[in-house]
Parts: structure tokens; C-alpha cells; sequence
């Protein structure tokens, strides 16, 4: 067991605290060496929600510690208790489960090269400079952060889509550093103001399937709602590409409020949102989270710019990222739903 320890990596990168300091609106994430950051109000919502037991939960640490080790000896992964407990909580504590997820956030990148490879905020500035997509500063009564997407920013002469991909993916990362976020979940607010057929029909049902998959089994976050505003006629052939590929939980999670502010306010209300959503929190700022994760890069680089963790791996053949090829029944979809979204147009 010692030889396995010394192959693997067990801590996670080095957070800058001169960047934290810059960012204080922002929690930062656990200590390098753990110690719980939770209120006794989330520790008590913890064990209600996730099955989370304190007394117990260095103990169930170190059980997923060990089934990494034995069942997959050759994975590089973190095995810090900071980072393995992102995936106990995003499974409530279920071994097997949060394994599995594991398995899947590293065969994610392996599966999606041209997203994973170089991952860091510098490759994606063009994308945060244009405003597809910021966290407000303030999160929502019940401790939830908002990712704040607005596709219509984005038009495909600009850069690939994939790009797009890239930027959520380090938000996410970034966002699911704090204990709070691990434990509230996060909300979406999309806007869809200035999509048009160029933006709706880019990705296709394959690239579609693979953002849903690793959003909902390849991601160690709780997305607790997706709010869509400003969403166009033909918002409902974009869904029908995402629709078959997410849970029935999750697409029970998608809020359609059209131009109806009222109805946002339902969901999330006025004193965390900024003006141009009827709110009370100023103008949106787009520059703070740019700004955020541009400081954090050399925290990323040592994430993500290192050699393949799934090398010498052997994943069974049920892994959720099968490979690149897509199939005819794909493709088939895709032109159905293409002419479905020229009808909406």
C-alpha cells in the first residue's frame, strides 16, 4: 500500500492567498490539510440532505480513499480529503456511487480532448471577455451561487463552441471548491436573449449528450435549478436536443420564464440579481468572476495541465464517455431536429 501512495498524487494544487484576498467575495476552499469550514447550520443540512455524519466523515474519507487504491491502483487522481469528499457529498456518501463518479470526472477528460487539453482561464479570456458568462456575487437565500450563461453573446464565427464548454467547466471547478457550494448546490440562470438559428443548431445531439453527461454524471456539483429567460420560438427544438439525455429529476429542475421577470423573482429573488433582471443588486458585473478566475491560473495549470490520470487505467466497458465516434441514430436525430428548428425560426 505504501508503494501505491507514493505514485499517486494526494493533495490538490496550491490556492494562492494573495488571490483569495483580492476576491473576498468569494469563499475560499478548505485548508491543505482539512478542516471542516462548515456552520453548524450547514453541517446540520448536510446530514438531513447528504447523510453527511461528522463524527463519521474522515472515516468514509479515507473508505473511498482506500477503494481507489485498491480498485484502481494506476489512477492518478487527488486523494486529499478535500477533494474526495466533493464526491461523497455530490453522492451522499455512498462509496460505490462516489467512486463511479470519480471514475467518470476523469474519464471525462480523457473522452473530450479538445476541452480538457491545456485547460486553463487563459485559454478561454476571448469567452470571458465577451460576457458569456459570469457567477454573481451574491448567492440566493438558500446559500446557492448563480451561474449566470447568456448564449446570445456568443456567435460561431467568434471561436468553436467547445470554448464555451471550457469556460463553464473552470467556472464549475472554481465554484465547487468552498464547502458551501459542496453542500447548497448551485443554480443556473440562463438568458437567452439574441439566440438566433447560428447559435441553436452549433452543438448538435452529440456534443449536447456529452456537456449533459458530465454535468450530471461526471461532475461532483448539485445543480438544484436551471432558470431560462428571454428563451426564443425556437427554445423548444434547442430543448428537445437535451431533453432525451437528461434524468427525469433534472429535467423537472428546468424553469421556462420567457420575458415574465415575475415569475424569475419566483425563483430567485430581486436582491440577488442585478438590474437588467429586475433586481436590486446593481448592474450585472461581468469583469469580477473574469477577473477571479484569471488570478487563479496556476492553480489551474497544475489541475489540469499534467500528464493523462487515466493512462495504464483499465475502465470497464459500461463508463459513461464511450469514445468520440458518433452513431447513425445520432446524426439522424440531429437532421430531425434541425428541420424542427428552422420550423420554430
Amino acid at each position: 500500500m505504501a508503494d501505491q501512495h507514493e505514485s499517486i498524487d494526494l493533495g490538490g494544487p496550491t490556492v494562492d492567498s494573495s488571490a483569495a484576498a483580492r476576491h473576498s467575495w468569494f469563499p475560499s476552499p478548505p485548508p491543505p490539510i482539512y478542516s471542516c469550514t462548515l456552520t453548524p447550520e450547514l453541517v446540520a443540512k448536510a446530514r438531513e440532505e447528504l447523510q453527511e455524519k461528522p463524527e463519521w466523515r474522515l472515516r468514509d474519507v479515507q473508505a473511498l480513499r482506500d477503494m481507489i487504491l485498491k480498485e484502481q491502483p494506476n489512477l492518478r487522481t487527488r486523494l486529499d480529503d478535500a477533494f474526495l469528499l466533493r464526491f461523497l457529498r455530490a453522492r451522499k456518501f455512498d462509496y460505490d456511487r462516489a467512486l463511479q463518479l470519480l471514475l467518470n470526472y476523469h474519464a471525462g477528460r480523457k473522452a473530450w480532448p479538445e476541452v480538457f487539453q491545456d485547460l486553463k482561464p487563459s485559454t478561454v479570456k476571448r469567452v470571458l471577455d465577451l460576457g458569456f458568462l459570469t457567477v454573481l456575487p451574491r448567492p440566493d437565500p438558500n446559500g446557492r451561487y448563480i451561474l449566470c450563461l447568456r448564449p446570445g453573446k456568443w456567435k460561431p464565427n467568434d471561436y468553436p463552441f467547445v470554448d464555451n464548454v471550457r469556460a463553464i467547466y473552470l467556472t464549475l471547478e472554481k465554484l465547487i471548491q468552498p464547502e458551501e457550494t459542496q453542500v447548497n448546490g448551485i443554480v443556473i440562470l440562463a438568458d437567452y436573449t439574441g439566440v438566433g438559428m447560428s447559435q441553436a443548431s452549433n452543438p448538435g445531439p452529440f456534443l449536447a449528450k456529452k456537456v449533459v453527461s458530465i454535468l450530471q454524471d461526471g461532475f461532483p456539483i448539485r445543480i438544484k435549478a436551471v432558470n431560462i429567460i428571454n428563451e426564443p420560438r425556437i427554445f423548444k427544438g434547442i430543448f428537445a436536443i437535451i431533453k432525451p439525455f437528461l434524468k427525469e429529476k433534472m429535467a423537472e429542475r428546468y424553469i421556462l420564464h420567457g420575458s415574465d421577470l415575475r415569475s424569475l423573482h419566483r425563483n430567485i429573488p430581486r436582491s440577488v440579481l442585478p438590474e437588467e433582471y429586475g433586481g436590486t443588486a446593481g448592474q450585472l458585473d461581468m469583469s469580477a468572476w473574469s477577473r477571479l478566475l484569471l488570478d487563479c491560473e496556476e492553480e489551474f495549470v497544475v489541475e489540469f495541465c499534467q500528464p493523462d490520470p487515466l493512462e495504464g487505467v483499465v475502465l470497464p466497458e459500461s463508463m459513461l464517455f464511450e469514445g468520440e465516434q458518433a452513431s447513425g441514430h445520432d446524426d439522424d436525430t440531429f437532421r430531425g431536429l434541425r428541420s424542427q428548428l428552422y420550423y420554430c425560426y
